[in-house]
C-alpha cells in the first residue's frame, strides 16, 4: 500500500520500502536524503524543516499520481520529515518499485524534483556562522525525461 506521510518522527526505511513492494516488481529503487555537513563553504550545524502538512501531502500523493501516469506499474512512496535534524538524519525516504530498474530510477529522481518544485515544506539551514531559510517552491527545475504535462 503505497502512502504519503509528513512525520515528525524518525522515518522507518524499511517501512517505506515494504509500502511498495509487490509482485510485479522487479526493482525497488530507495532514494535516502540526509542532511549533510557541508553545502559549498559553509558548514552545516542542523537543518529546520517546516512543512504544511495536509497541503504537503496532498502534493506528494500527486507526485504519485504523475509517476503512475508517467510510468505504469509502478508504485511510490514518500515521507518527509520535519522538525530539527542533525548531520546524517534522514530527511526523505521515497520507495520506489517498478518492472524493470529503469523506471524506477526514473521515477525516483522525478520524484525528489518535484518535492523540490511543488511540495509547501521550507528548510532553514543553521551553519557555524548563521542562520537562512532556503529554497522556493517556485524554482524551476529540469527534468532529464521531460515532465508529464509536456507529452502529448
Amino acid at each position: 500500500m503505497e502512502y504519503y506521510k509528513i512525520t515528525s518522527e524518525e522515518i522507518d526505511v524499511n517501512d517505506v520500502v515494504s509500502s511498495v513492494v509487490h509482485p510485479e516488481a522487479g526493482a525497488v529503487n530507495t532514494f535516502i536524503g540526509t542532511v549533510r555537513e557541508f553545502t559549498g563553504h559553509k558548514q552545516t550545524v542542523s537543518l529546520q524543516y517546516e512543512a504544511y502538512p495536509s497541503m504537503a501531502e496532498k502534493q506528494l500523493q500527486r507526485i504519485g499520481s504523475e509517476i503512475n501516469n508517467r510510468w505504469p506499474g509502478v508504485k511510490t512512496s514518500i515521507v518527509h520529515r520535519t522538525g530539527k535534524l542533525a548531520i546524517s538524519d534522514i530527511a526523505v525516504v521515497i520507495a520506489v518499485a517498478s518492472p524493470h530498474r529503469a523506471e524506477s530510477y526514473e521515477a525516483s529522481r522525478y520524484a525528489i524534483e518535484r518535492i523540490k518544485e511543488i511540495v509547501p515544506i521550507w528548510k532553514k539551514e543553521y551553519w557555524v556562522d548563521g542562520e537562512e531559510w532556503i529554497g522556493d517552491q517556485l524554482e524551476q527545475t529540469s527534468y532529464p525525461t521531460g515532465r508529464p504535462e509536456e507529452e502529448s
